[in-house]
């Protein structure tokens, strides 16, 4: 799966945008202070998109796609064959 960063930021803020509106629905159900409902909205507004933006960061670290991600396998690959051929 290919996506730009500005592709996942805008899935990301969508998502956060979902959550909160579903959020701020069922808060203003139950019998809370028009505060509460307001703080716990955004709460789970920023923790959603928290999780959404870390959670790509840790797809793209272990994809590897990445041209400076490349480059630090093959100096981890070069160090290797070093070791080995020491031991030899």
């Amino acid at each position: 799966m290919n996506m730009t960063d500005r592709t996942a930021l805008i899935r990301n803020i969508l998502v956060s945008g979902t959550n909160g509106a579903i959020t701020l629905t069922i808060l203003l159900i139950a019998p809370l202070g028009l505060a509460a409902v307001i703080m716990n909205t955004a709460l789970v507004v920023v923790a959603t998109f928290s999780t959404a933006q870390l959670a790509d960061r840790v797809i793209l670290f272990l994809q590897g796609d990445r041209p400076g991600r490349a480059r630090v396998s093959v100096l981890l690959d070069e160090t290797e064959s070093d070791q080995i051929r020491r031991r030899s």
